[in-house]
């Protein structure tokens, strides 16, 4: 059924039913979902299973908004929200979008701006028509979040605008009538970094990632040249997580003739953004030719469409989507995929976790069908058996007592998404148990923006630590030892300062102000290098830790210069938000149900062979480690 049959379908339907025929003024797709105008309030507050009944026989999400004529004048709004939303919610903002009839309220306290079973939401809508949205307050000042949530306001005309393109194309008619599925590899097969995959149907084009190998010059990009992909034909790009190595290069995409969604978490939109504009500020400053520019992240914005974890939501005629944690870092996502009426269901995990951490839970292992599992095999090597976290921070804060007994500094080159967070709540908790008296911790680079990124969205973290965060007022990334670099002057300090921890990006060292601190203190023997993050090969960090002891960097002016590195260097396993060989194994073991077909990707080229076979011995399920440009048919 074409999009403008389905509307009239739609809109017969609303006729029929007295509850809605008055009640709606218009119908419009935004995105994914149906949206109905309201002009009858008693429809936006008080009729949910109505709204899910009619959701239910059209078989579309639906979302409801006020009708224009209705709304009641911004002041007088924000004032009727401000005598509802009792004073302890600690409301920091409000900021309207007629577009949409939509009121933002930023809230301290959103629990309470909200009120028990949304009591407080149904009285503002009441009183004043506008939807409320309640978001939380940044415990730690973003500028990407803020001027996120802000361009997606300021622009929401143009942005339902995009939606509703996009919506007509998701419920386009099918034209196909043959039903299979087939993958192309674009990148990250035996290898790590690049990655991307196309899936196509005789009715669909869409993308699961698209990433950039930071430390490559010639294997930098995935290979958008195969003849099979035309950006203007893709139905759709899903982001995995927001690492460079599965984002970094969607930007791209729409410089070059894409226009349609990017399917992703909230988090993943925010901490992408923070990633992608740090990259293309590296390249300038390292005179690097650009593949996009800050207009591109802007426009990769405004055609995002964030889903939670559990949404199921349509991205083309003949495919459904839905998100599931998967334990890497925040808001990463594993993908489910139904394609047809129970044609066939892939599962594209990303990076992968199957083990609790400090941060997040395992991975989820159970979905409703599976047919093919495509994997993260970072750590697939029949060697690659990681300590046990418990043991991996003993260690991490034995080298850290040592260095600081010996006057010392230890230089932590982390991830700022992710590793740095790890390691800033276990710092965090053993010093409330007194393990680590006094010791400043330093945090340079883009590491203060992504913590605060983490503050923003908690319910993606581990109940434990949301507990903390929510119920104890004990917010481990607010603890009063962390202290944030803010430029060269201070960067100074802390190197000529006391004995500290020091947890600086780039986390493979590709750049960043590790390298400075590196530069200072390598020669110094009192001091560490501590390594708690996968280093690429080619990466600075892979040199050094095959014990490399005179590096030759770039200084002031050009000049190349010889680093001596007289610190002491340890690689601390155990920290990795990828899971082992064990835990990959085990989760092929506990995930239901049971696949037919497993394909490995995102590992060296052994790694991904040597898990190929492994699976197949173990569980007799036929297996594939693919090489880039490889098309599997699926179906």
């Amino acid at each position: 059924m074409a999009a403008e049959e389905l509307l009239n379908e739609i809109k017969r339907v609303v006729k029929e039913e007295p509850l809605f025929a008055d009640a709606i003024s218009d119908i419009d797709f935004e995105g994914p979902k149906v949206v109905l105008y309201c002009r009858n309030l008693d429809l936006l507050t008080q009729n949910g299973d109505a709204i899910k009944e009619l959701a239910r026989r059209i078989r579309k999400r639906i979302t409801l908004r006020p009708d224009p004529s209705i709304l009641t004048e911004q002041k007088e709004a924000e004032e009727e929200i401000r005598q509802v939303v009792p004073p302890e919610a600690g409301i920091v903002d409000i900021v309207f979008s007629p577009d949409v009839g939509e009121v933002a309220i930023e809230a301290q306290k959103p629990g309470i701006a909200i009120g028990k079973g949304g009591a407080l939401l149904r009285e503002m809508m009441r009183r004043i028509s506008w939807t409320p949205r309640v978001v939380r307050a940044l415990p730690i000042q973003s500028d990407i979040v803020r001027n996120i949530r802000y361009s997606v306001i300021q622009a929401s005309a143009e942005h339902r605008e995009i939606m509703r393109k996009i919506g007509r194309r998701i419920h386009r008619e099918p034209k196909a009538k043959a039903g299979w599925v087939r993958v192309s590899t674009l990148g990250g097969s035996r290898e790590v970094g690049r990655s991307s995959f196309f899936l196509h149907t005789p009715e669909s084009r869409v993308l699961l990632d698209c990433g950039i190998n930071v430390t490559s010059d010639e294997r930098a990009f995935p290979h958008l040249e195969a003849p099979e992909l035309r950006l203007s034909e893709l139905d759709a790009v899903i982001i995995s997580h927001a690492h460079l190595d599965h984002m970094g290069f969607v930007p791209y995409l729409f410089k070059y003739g894409f226009e349609g969604p990017v399917y992703c978490t909230l988090p993943t939109r925010d901490l992408a953004v923070l990633l992608q504009l740090d990259y293309i500020e590296i390249a300038e400053r390292e005179d690097k030719p650009l593949p996009y520019d800050k207009k591109d992240i802007r426009t990769f914005v405004q055609h995002t469409i964030p889903l939670d974890y559990g949404d199921v939501t349509d991205i083309s005629p003949d495919i459904k989507i839905t998100f599931h944690n998967a334990g890497h870092i925040l808001g990463s996502a594993i993908t489910h995929i139904h394609v047809g009426e129970g044609l066939y269901n892939i599962l594209y995990t990303g990076d992968l976790k199957f083990d609790r951490t400090r941060l997040f839970s395992p991975a989820v292992h159970t979905f409703p069908r599976l047919e093919t599992l495509i994997i993260d095999s970072t750590y697939g090597g029949a060697e690659d058996i990681q300590p046990f976290r418990a043991d991996a921070e003993k260690e991490f804060i034995r080298v850290v007592a040592e260095t600081i007994k010996r006057g010392g500094k230890v230089l932590v080159p982390v991830f700022a998404v992710g590793r740095a967070q790890e390691i800033m709540v276990l710092l965090d908790d053993c010093r409330r148990a007194g393990m680590l008296d006094n010791i400043p911790v330093y945090l340079d680079g883009m590491i203060w923006e992504a913590t605060a990124i983490h503050t923003a969205y908690p319910e993606y973290l581990c109940p434990e630590l949301r507990e903390q965060i929510f119920h104890q007022d004990r917010n481990p990334f607010l603890s009063d030892m962390f202290t944030h670099v803010t430029g060269p002057d201070q960067r100074a300090q802390v190197i000529d300062g006391e004995p500290a921890v020091i947890l600086s990006t780039a986390g493979m060292m590709a750049g960043g102000p590790v390298i400075e601190y590196f530069k200072a203190l390598a020669p110094d023997p009192s001091n560490a290098l501590a390594f708690v993050g996968y280093q690429c090969e080619g990466s600075l960090g892979r040199r050094i830790q095959k014990g490399w002891r005179e590096i030759p960097l770039r200084g002031a002016g050009g000049r190349v210069e010889e680093v001596k590195v007289n610190m002491e260097v340890r690689t601390i396993e155990g920290f990795s938000g990828h899971s082992d060989r064990a835990q990959l194994l085990n989760y092929i073991r506990k995930i239901v149900p049971k696949p037919e077909r497993v394909i490995c990707c995102h590992g060296d080229d052994s790694k991904c062979v040597d898990l190929a076979s492994a699976i197949h011995k173990l569980f007799k399920i036929e297996t594939r480690a693919p090489a880039n440009l490889d098309t599997i048919r699926l179906c």
